[in-house]
């Protein structure tokens, strides 16, 4: 058995939105002012650009600027991680940004397989390897969700590739349930430590399935950071309540990506985060009920989501 290696990144490690003005275009000032809020809720890392940051919607300009506003803010701040991500199709390109990415400052790389057009696993498999030769040592998160894009991955196959590349070192596990693809990866040779991801859904029975942390999204990392601080503490009981007093507006928002980008956007508004939730078309238009469920979640969470002054 391969000897087990520190996990790269620990409890929770935010996925940072985008917010845009009305128009349209890229808040960069209310950008900064999420990457700072969220390294102020005592995080130890955090990525960009996912799902939740809305990066299929984001041209290169944009991507490439607020990438460099990140790596900035994290190069400035002690104990902290950046995780850029890359989802490029063609593995030419997503070796080419990979690499950019080390070179321009990032602590890991976060990556997304191919999966338009439903590549075969060969070609998956392969896709993965180049771009974890293509950057060693620097560790590799997996990202594996199924859900959105109908990889199919196993313990096995993994396990295999990061025998092959030691820098394969983490696995963001967004299967729905995650808890046996987690275990089956802590037992794996060489044991794979995991996150999971999915807005937190699962979040109890991955921790005690042993995850190394969580990475949903930042509007409300608060109340992530509270419940992650309960379960490591030993206080169980303390971060299940916690936990199903989020999991009905989770578990909502998360049947469908685009619902809960829209309903964290106007969650960071009525902080004071930023001044818009427009999130770029095509996407989801939260309706009357929706709204009024965000303005019950800020009202039962006060106590852990003051307003923001900035």
């Amino acid at each position: 058995m391969t000897a087990t290696q520190a996990p790269p990144v620990r409890g929770v490690s935010p996925v940072l939105q985008v917010p845009f003005t009305e128009d349209g275009a890229v808040d960069v000032p209310g950008f900064h002012r999420v990457v700072r809020h969220v390294l102020g809720t005592g995080v130890t890392s955090v990525m960009f650009p996912g799902f939740a940051s809305e990066f299929h919607k984001l041209d290169e300009s944009e991507r490439t600027r607020l990438t460099a506003i990140l790596l900035a803010e994290t190069a400035a701040a002690d104990g902290v991680s950046a995780i850029i991500a890359v989802q490029d199709h063609a593995t030419r390109l997503a070796v080419a940004r990979a690499r950019a990415a080390v070179d321009a400052g990032a602590d890991l790389v976060n990556l997304l397989p191919p999966h338009f057009l439903a590549p075969s696993r060969r070609a998956i498999l392969e896709h993965v390897g180049a771009v974890l030769a293509a950057v060693a040592p620097t560790p590799v998160v997996l990202q594996y969700a199924p859900s959105e894009t109908g990889t199919s991955l196993d313990g096995a196959a993994l396990s295999a590739l990061a025998r092959e590349h030691p820098n394969l070192r983490l696995v963001k596990v967004e299967a729905s349930p995650p808890g046996a693809l987690i275990a089956e990866l802590a037992a794996g040779d060489p044991p794979l430590p995991a996150v999971e991801g999915y807005a937190g859904v699962q979040l109890p029975d991955a921790f005690r399935r042993g995850a190394v942390g969580t990475q949903p999204g930042c509007s409300f990392t608060e109340i992530y950071v509270e419940i992650w601080r309960r379960f490591a503490g030993g206080d169980h009981a303390g971060g299940d309540e916690l936990h199903r007093r989020l999991l009905p507006y989770i578990s909502y928002w998360m049947l469908d990506q685009e619902l809960i980008i829209a309903a964290e956007k106007l969650i960071s508004v009525r902080r004071g985060l930023f001044g818009s939730a427009h999130c770029r078309e095509p996407g989801h238009r939260l309706d009357g009920e929706e709204t009024a469920m965000v303005g019950r979640f800020l009202a039962e969470f006060e106590d852990l989501l003051p307003p923001l002054d900035f």
